[in-house]
């Protein structure tokens, strides 16, 4: 038995040196064929840039090129011809409006004028009427009456309206008091005389009425 033993011990040595000898060699023939396969594909990849290249390259030729430059080209030149055009019509769309604006600022009174031009024709009237001898003071009041009408009916036409505040409270924002009258007959800050008219255009302040304002007498406020 123990003879078989020393026999059998270096019989199984050689097997185990040959398996260890053949994952030895397969383990490199494993990595060769790893690398082959990487090689092959880059040697694929390389092949597909170069086509890849060699394909741009066609399409980029000499005169495509030149034919891309000339659109180029041509596409800016229209496009600076547009802006051009643009600035023009800016420019005279400028200048249109300013010689509008400078118009409108010299005629803007125009149809005012225009109304105003008959008040002043009846007061030319009436003034050569009042030369004359022998002229009817009523008849001459009554042209005059009906002239000053007319000059507010212009005058309403074109939105001036007219401030007469007598018996009103008195106002600062529309009025300016000139003088104070003690008087039992209004109640304080009541307008009592209007000295003169104020006047609104379309709204807005153009000059205030001048009036005078009531107080308490003085023996009242003893």
């Amino acid at each position: 038995m123990a003879a078989e033993q020393v026999m059998d011990g270096p019989e199984q040595k050689p097997a185990r040196q040959d398996a260890e000898a053949a994952g030895t060699v397969e383990a490199p023939l494993a990595a060769e064929t790893e690398t082959a396969t990487v090689m092959e594909d880059a040697d694929s990849a390389a092949d597909t840039g170069t086509a890849d290249e060699a394909a741009t390259a066609e399409e980029a030729s000499p005169e495509q090129l030149a034919a891309r430059l000339e659109a180029a080209r041509a596409e800016a030149e229209a496009a600076r011809e547009r802006l051009l055009r643009a600035h023009a019509e800016m420019e005279n769309l400028k200048r249109r409006q300013a010689n509008e604006l400078e118009k409108a600022h010299k005629f803007a009174l125009d149809g005012f004028v225009r109304e105003l031009l008959q008040v002043r024709d009846s007061l030319e009237l009436g003034q050569a009427a009042a030369r004359e001898e022998g002229t009817d003071l009523a008849k001459l009041r009554e042209g005059t009456e009906l002239t000053l009408k007319l000059l507010v009916d212009v005058m309403g036409k074109f939105g001036v309206a007219q401030i007469n505040p007598a018996g009103e409270s008195f106002d600062p924002e529309y009025h300016q008091a000139i003088t104070m009258q003690p008087t039992a007959e209004a109640a304080p800050n009541t307008v009592v005389r209007v000295i003169q008219k104020g006047y609104l255009l379309n709204g807005r302040l153009v000059r205030p009425a001048m009036v005078m304002v009531a107080t308490e007498l003085a023996s009242a406020q003893s």
